[in-house]
Parts: C-alpha cells; structure tokens; sequence
C-alpha cells in the first residue's frame, strides 16, 4: 500500500514535468552556448576540456564591438528599418484584414487566399526582379531601399493573420456604435480596433521578427559599411572565408537578440491568444 502511494506521488510530480525539463533543456541549449562563447577569449573557445564552463569570463568581445567595429551604426539601422516597417506594415494590415473580414464585396475570399500565397512565395524567385525595381526607382544600394522592400513580405502575412482575428469579433458594438452616430471609421477606431489590440500585437511581433532578422534582401540591395543591417554587418565583419570569429559573433548575436525577447518576455499572452485566435477563423 505504501509502495502504490509512494509511487502515485513520484508518477505525479515527475511524469508531467520529465518531459518539459528534457524539451526546455533543448531550446534554451543554443543560447546557453551562444552566451558563455560570447564570454570565452579565443584560447578558451578552442579549448574543449571543459567545453560547457566559463573559465575566465571576459567582456572584450562585446568591447570589440563598440570600439573596433560600426556595430553600433548596424543595430541603428537595423532598428530603424524595423520599426518603419512594423509600423506601415500594421497600418495597411489592419485596413485590409478588416476589409476582408467585414466588408462584404464580390472575390473577398479569394483576395484573401491570395494575398497568403503572396507571403509563400520564396525570396529567392523575387530578389531579381525587386533588384531592378529598385535600380528604376534609384534606391539601390541605399538602406531607403530596405524601407521599400521589406514590407512587401511582412504586409501578406499579418493581413492574413488579422482578417481572421477580426473574423473572432462580434459586429454587434460596431453596430451599436453606427447607429450612435459614429461613422464607420470612427467605430472601427474606437470599438474594433481596441478590441482587436492581442491581434495587431501578435501581427507586430511576426513582422518585427521577421524584418530584424532578414538577410537576403538586406545583402543584395545594400551597399557600404554605414547602410548595412545587423545580420549583414555581423557576417560581413566577423567572418573571412573558413575563419570566423566565434565569440564577437555571439556577443553579437546575444545582442542582436535582445529587442524580439523583449517583445515575447512582456507580450507573451496577448501574442499566444492573437495567434491562436487568427489561426482557426479565416
């Protein structure tokens, strides 16, 4: 008897937890090693006795950064592209998620298939053509042209995303709001779109990530070390053919990292039902 309880208490506290220990171990791995090579002078990295330890920690990868590289000009750019493009992107977003989603036209369920397909279509097959589009508007090999680009692959998504939140939410207080006096704008305003606030986070923070780590457009159509974004300046600057700089690459890349987890650690909740919410209606 004493046995069965005995084993009921270790099934119940360990069975659940086991599996989410092992599954976490394995997602949070990569950072762990990105953080303690970030503290490792060059001689430790290479140093495989004790490869999971910091013996002698050390900021001067992250000094190096700010003292012998544009590391700074990188981020601000990098910064600055993203927020421009976050911003358009949810503006246009939420006028065409809410257009598909309430207004009642002929071909809106095709418009909306469509402009998903649009975000599926790979950046390789449109990196040509975008270049020369680029090169007639003047904007090649300037950081304006990122401004252009990028929210050309960020807008499909969170239309898509968001005319299936909108679909969640009731017409009923839009309504109400109409027939107080509010014009359609104007209920959109202030009775959906705060309604809608988990939706557009969510819709945010996708297009925020997917900008600050883009790499193929920020390659091909940027020129010069000062117009250069993170991931193109890191690569550029801290590898040489079959030599790379491991520990100012992840003191780089753990910096890199900072905003988006700042974006998940405060915004986790509102992300998750966002998310979730867009994903079954459409």
């Amino acid at each position: 008897m004493r046995h069965s309880r005995v084993w009921r208490l270790i099934r119940r506290i360990l069975f659940p937890y086991i599996p989410l220990i092992l599954l976490l171990i394995v997602l949070l791995f990569p950072f762990y090693w990105m953080l303690i090579t970030s503290l490792k002078d060059l001689g430790e990295t290479y140093d495989l006795s004790a490869p999971l330890i910091v013996k002698q920690p050390t900021l001067d990868n992250y000094a190096w950064l700010f003292t012998a590289s544009l590391f700074a000009r990188w981020y601000l750019n990098s910064f600055l592209v993203t927020i421009s493009t976050t911003l358009f992107s949810l503006l246009v977003s939420i006028m065409a998620g809410y257009a598909i989603a309430h207004l009642r036209f002929s071909g809106a369920a095709v418009i909306g298939v469509l402009v998903f397909v649009t975000y599926l279509i790979p950046k390789t097959l449109l990196f040509i053509p975008v270049t020369v589009v680029t090169q007639q508007l003047g904007t090649y090999g300037k950081l304006v042209s990122l401004f252009l680009v990028y929210p050309t692959f960020v807008i499909p998504f969170c239309t898509w995303l968001l005319s299936g939140y909108f679909r969640t939410l009731p017409l009923e207080p839009e309504e109400c709001a109409m027939v107080d006096g509010c014009s359609r704008i104007g209920a959109i305003v202030r009775i959906t779109v705060p309604l809608a606030v988990p939706g557009i986070l969510t819709a945010g923070i996708f297009g925020f990530t997917l900008a600050w780590n883009e790499l193929l457009y920020a390659i091909v159509l940027v020129n010069g070390e000062m117009n250069r974004t993170l991931p193109v300046g890191l690569i550029n600057s801290l590898t040489n053919r079959d030599y790379y700089m491991w520990g100012r690459l992840m003191a780089g890349a753990a910096l890199g990292s900072i905003p988006v987890a700042l974006f998940y650690f405060f915004f986790m909740d509102l992300y998750v039902s966002g998310l979730t919410a867009g994903a079954v209606k459409g």
